[in-house]
């Protein structure tokens, strides 16, 4: 599953073929969770996007909450699920500003309940799989796990260069990048020296 930033999704097989297209207006999509009955988009301007997966039905969710602030030059562009929690990573040039927002969603909210400052900048995807925190960051080209337990970047991974924007994992030992050009870049982990 791919977003754009014209409000467009795609579900797409770890061959490249495109499945569906579906438009579901004027949003900025930056990042989906896909859950059984719902997807749940990341909106660059500081919403989640609620989708029923068989109607397509969607209902939009401001973030609330305080010690967060968003720009045209920081805003929401990683979306993850840990637990019952949602984790969006804003980025950010200036390190003060990158940050990740936990958000509480319920039936017609969404609530920032904490504010991480991790410090890396132009976070411009982020996935949480195998018990650790993937960030992806475009202006440095790196892979970085974060622990969320000590607040503390774990490892730095140096990626070949492209304009990251999207990352991801399956259960085959693959990892899957998606470019800002348009693909979707699929490595082993193992390639990559992913730990």
């Amino acid at each position: 599953m791919v977003a754009n930033d014209e409000g467009s999704f795609y579900e797409i097989t770890p061959k490249g073929e495109i499945l569906s297209r579906h438009k579901l207006g004027d949003f900025d999509l930056e990042g989906v969770v896909c859950e059984p009955k719902k997807l749940i988009f990341a909106v660059e301007n500081g919403a989640l996007l609620e989708v029923n997966r068989a109607s397509l039905q969607s209902k939009y969710l401001k973030l609330k909450g305080e010690g967060f602030t968003l720009s045209k030059k920081a805003g929401i562009e990683g979306i993850t699920k840990i637990g019952k929690l949602y984790y969006l990573s804003i980025q950010s040039k200036q390190k003060e500003n990158a940050k990740i927002l936990i958000v509480k969603k319920g039936e017609n909210y969404a609530l920032v309940t904490k504010v991480i400052k991790h410090g890396i900048i132009d976070a411009a995807g982020m996935q949480f799989y195998d018990d650790k925190l993937y960030i992806v960051s475009d202006k440095k080209d790196k892979l970085y796990t974060y622990s969320l337990k000590k607040n503390e970047i774990k490892h730095k991974l140096k990626l070949p260069k492209f304009a990251q924007e999207g990352v991801t994992f399956d259960k085959e030992g693959n990892i899957y990048f998606a470019d800002d050009n348009g693909a979707v870049l699929k490595y082993t982990m193992k390639e990559l020296k992913v730990k």
